[in-house]
């Protein structure tokens, strides 16, 4: 039997609630880990995933529910991945939370009226767009993951190594060699004076990893080094983040897929960016007006 999970209106509050108790400012990553722990999600909740992308559908309902909460007055996201609560946020009691979102539904319905007559009007395409949260809108993320998705293993640990290169590490390579106890690569990091080995291990996983990987991965690890770096194209429960920072544990750097596909933006590796110039061109009306002959 699939496990139930609670639609986005039913997650306002907890969302809200859980950013409160975060100091009113938070990332994704931690608003949500805050919300599943304490929701008390399960992991067999936690291992739904969304239809169309490698997030599970707790993360993907927590979207929306932030989309609402912002379109409501209540939060605000001053730059990419950061939320806040708003001055009206701060005051919210539950039970008013269900009214505003009913106006704000009647307002987005009377805003999609207005731009489908404006459509008409203008002889334009009228079907209703893909509705996505706000913070879905680039979805260059969603495609450079399903290209990762289809590299071969190989070449994915060699991406990888690129990107640690890239990122500054040297000595980077790709051992490649089976019964190496899920170890795929090795790299040296500097810092100023001092150096140190980092393994790493590469999953292209659609759906989440769990904290059996993490432990088997450091497991791997042991009596070779005490720094590792666990890559995914997925994401990870909030089980395996608890257990990649265990204390008395030598601790686990994550990177995800979403952090995975930054990385390759900041570094230049398969992701681009084009930078447009838009030409603003201004008439001073005065200047015409007071030319003398």
């Amino acid at each position: 039997m699939v496990p139930e999970i609670p639609p986005y209106n039913e997650l306002l509050w907890p969302a809200l609630r859980a950013l409160r108790h975060l100091g009113h400012a938070a990332t994704i990553d931690e608003l949500v880990e805050k919300v599943i722990e304490e929701e008390g999600f399960s992991e067999e909740q936690l291992a739904i995933l969304h239809q169309d992308g490698p997030r599970n559908e707790v993360e993907y309902r927590l979207a929306w529910a932030r989309t609402y909460l912002k379109g409501m007055g209540a939060l605000d996201n001053p730059k990419r991945g950061v939320w806040v609560t708003t001055d009206a946020g701060r005051q919210l009691e539950q039970h008013e939370l269900e009214p505003l979102r009913q106006a704000y539904i009647l307002k987005l319905r009377a805003d999609r009226k207005s731009k489908k007559h404006a459509a008409t009007q203008a002889g334009a395409d009228t079907d209703a767009d893909v509705e996505v949260p706000d913070e879905e809108t680039d979805d260059w993320r969603e495609e450079a993951l399903a290209a990762l998705l289809m590299m071969q293993s190989d070449a994915f640990e060699h991406l990888a190594k690129r990107l640690l290169r890239a990122a500054g590490f040297i000595n980077t390579n790709v051992t490649g060699r089976s019964g190496d106890g899920g170890i795929d690569g090795v790299g040296v990091y500097r810092l100023s004076l001092v150096s140190f080995p980092v393994f790493f291990q590469c999953k292209r996983y659609k759906g989440s990893v769990s904290p059996d990987k993490v432990r088997d991965f450091r497991g791997a690890m042991a009596g070779r080094g005490d720094k590792g770096l666990l890559i995914t194209t997925g994401t990870f429960t909030a089980e395996a983040k608890k257990e990649a920072t265990r204390d008395g544990a030598p601790p686990i750097d994550l990177i995800d897929g979403e952090r995975l596909c930054d990385l390759l933006k900041e570094h230049a590796l398969g992701v681009t960016t084009t930078t447009r110039t838009i030409e603003d061109v201004q008439v001073n009306q005065d200047f015409f007006a007071t030319l003398i002959a």
